[in-house]
């Protein structure tokens, strides 16, 4: 694996993906957290794929079945600490929908790699420069992302994509030399079913005292859906009669722009140093002896929530089971 200059780690989060769909030139797509993987209403449809970060592990069973179908794009991860990207890559290379628009970058680098294999198609994207300062503008130390360097006692975070294609569902990860099948499911099936099952087992691992795990899902772009409904809407809104359905179509427009914003909003936070901020805060606090205290109630409170969210993932996974 190589290093082709310094690749960092970034957040596993919806805003921060759909960030860096819009830093790509991708248009039509937006990424959402995924709750719930059954009959899950809430997400707009079609799903295209899944994103899903995971504690790795070394040595954990492999699952599935190699696959050699042809026109599945897939590229080895070949750069360090760029799982999130190359888990996203992968699934937009495989994405046919005409209302979706990859972008002059990404569009260069699939018609360029097309005939490569997976290990020159993942070097060809650790040397794309554009590819790698979208994913550097979320320059920020977290504990998210593989190093596959890393000590069998480090906590090390990895990212892997599912698509459907065909009645199969496929798992896409960096760290393998091909794509596995994982699933078939039946036509007029949601594919989402399918592979929740499989999914959920690997939840249930880190069900008890751990949670490390966050699911989110590529979908087309909900406000512009629903433009194009509103501009449907009001052309035949001849006699008044969908006013109401058109006031709800610009209330839930306001929603997406105020998500987007809030988006926008908290990527900036994340760029920015806060170093400085909290070494001075820290200092007067100590200086007034209160430093102590303040991290004594941080770390008790920090343990009062993790409990909270544990309890609430193990009774809904019994819930489920």
């Amino acid at each position: 694996m190589t290093d082709a200059g310094n690749w960092c780690l970034i957040e596993s989060d919806p805003g921060v993906f759909t960030e860096m769909l819009s830093g790509f030139g991708v248009e039509g797509l937006q990424v959402e957290e995924v709750y719930s993987l059954d009959d899950d209403k809430s997400l707009t449809r079609p799903v295209y794929g899944l994103v899903f970060l995971f504690k790795w592990r070394r040595g954990e069973e492999t699952i599935g079945t190699p696959s050699t179908k042809p026109d599945i794009f897939f590229a080895q991860q070949m750069i360090q600490n760029a799982c999130a990207t190359q888990a996203l890559i992968n699934l937009l290379m495989n994405i046919k929908d005409q209302d979706v628009k990859l972008g002059d970058v990404l569009t260069q680098y699939k018609e360029f790699s097309m005939d490569m294999d997976p290990a020159t198609r993942g070097l060809c994207l650790s040397n794309c420069e554009p590819v790698r300062a979208v994913h550097n503008s979320f320059s920020r130390q977290t504990l998210f992302e593989l190093d596959a360097k890393g000590g069998e006692s480090e906590d090390n975070y990895h990212f892997v994509t599912y698509l459907p294609l065909g009645n199969k569902v496929y798992e896409l990860d960096g760290l393998r030399d091909a794509p596995y099948e994982v699933v078939d499911f039946a036509d007029g099936t949601d594919w989402l079913s399918a592979i929740g099952p499989m999914i959920q087992a690997r939840m249930q691992k880190y069900s008890q005292g751990d949670i490390h795990f966050n699911l989110m899902a590529i979908v087309p772009n909900r406000k512009f859906k629903l433009e194009e409904m509103l501009t449907s809407m009001v052309s035949a809104n001849v006699n008044n009669e969908f006013d109401e359905q058109i006031d709800d179509l610009k209330k839930s427009i306001a929603d997406e722009n105020y998500k987007m914003e809030m988006y926008h909003r908290e990527n900036n936070r994340r760029r920015h140093n806060y170093t400085p901020f909290l070494i001075k805060l820290m200092t007067i606090l100590a200086r007034e002896g209160k430093l102590v205290g303040k991290i004594e109630h941080a770390h008790q409170t920090a343990k009062t929530r993790a409990n909270l969210a544990t309890d609430k993932t193990s009774l809904e996974l019994k819930r489920k089971q």
